[in-house]
């Protein structure tokens, strides 16, 4: 027993050395000594990492990038917003939720247009799967569609969204993008390309859950199914589609809505993948997605050599490759 009262001991004297440390620091800043107390942190967190005190440097370094921010000082705090995710890369820190929702809130404090705060989420992304080519934990992508939602960037926002598991968030967004920035002759554009999209990265169930929510809270949008709009009706019979797996269904379907489906020239793009994840037709032999088009298949899918087990696939399981 006497180990483990050591290592509390010794736990709890690291605690209080830091914050002593974060009075001074605190101190110097509200005396408007920002230049020096950058530096100090950054001497802090250096001495820290080499010590192996990685839970002291990043508690220090997320600290202070609040306490910049508070005063407005926004470049250095995003430089020790990087150092947290520095710690992050550097350390076995297992990913929860808290860091998370800290990685976060530095996101929501960063001025949106800086440079630095796209490099800070593609990091905080990468960090978020080990490395790994996937794009993201769902949970942070949740995190930063709500913030960018509240600053009314939305085409970032449902980007994220895309990426985690929060099909009711994403519905209840289109909804408001729909509404303050669309036309009441495309209403039903906004869910189908989401809908579509969804099944692409072979999350079925954020499909269903964001048609539904989007066509029960749509102000614009009359009760159904069936609906007045026939492209909902195609969604809706191509959702019950996917669930059959049933390959005529889906072809006569395809058929039967091509003047729906022609008023957008990614639909038939989208719905040969989903031809392919879903119904199990081949892939076609040669390329047959160049220019536009091509480049914003390919920047939805990743390069689309996971079909093998594609309905029982994680949710994130295809990977969208950040620009």
């Amino acid at each position: 027993m006497a180990e483990p009262e050591s290592l509390r001991c010794s736990s709890v004297r690291n605690r209080g050395g830091v914050q002593r440390v974060e009075g001074k620091l605190r101190a110097s800043v509200e005396k408007g000594d920002y230049y020096e107390a950058h530096q100090m942190y950054r001497t802090l967190f250096f001495r820290y990492m080499s010590q192996g005190k990685h839970a002291e440097a990043r508690e220090l370094m997320y600290n202070g990038a609040l306490l910049f921010f508070s005063y407005n000082q926004q470049n250095s705090a995003a430089d020790l917003s990087m150092l947290v995710l520095e710690v992050l890369e550097k350390s076995d820190t297992k990913v929860e939720d808290e860091i998370l929702e800290n990685l976060a809130k530095l996101f929501s404090l960063m001025d949106p247009n800086s440079p630095e705060r796209v490099a800070f989420v593609s990091r905080a992304l990468k960090w978020s799967t080990g490395g790994s080519g996937k794009l993201g934990h769902p949970k942070l992508h949740q995190l930063l569609a709500v913030i960018l939602w509240k600053e009314q960037n939305y085409s970032e926002s449902r980007y994220h969204f895309l990426h985690s598991s929060d099909g009711e968030g994403c519905a209840q967004m289109l909804v408001e993008y729909s509404s303050s920035r669309g036309y009441r002759s495309e209403v039903d554009m906004f869910v189908a390309q989401a809908v579509l999209q969804f099944l692409c990265l072979k999350n079925k169930n954020s499909a269903s859950v964001v048609f539904s929510t989007y066509t029960e809270k749509h102000p614009s949008i009359e009760r159904g199914p069936p609906f007045v709009q026939p492209l909902l009706n195609f969604i809706w019979f191509l959702l019950l589609a996917v669930e059959g797996g049933k390959l005529t269904v889906f072809t006569v379907l395809c058929e039967q809505y091509q003047p729906s489906l022609k008023r957008d020239p990614m639909y038939n793009e989208y719905l040969d993948r989903i031809g392919q994840l879903f119904f199990g037709v081949p892939p076609k032999q040669s390329p047959s997605y160049g220019g536009l088009l091509g480049n914003l298949l390919n920047s939805l899918m990743g390069s689309g050599e996971e079909d093998d087990g594609a309905e029982e696939a994680h949710e994130d399981s295809s990977p969208i490759e950040l620009d």
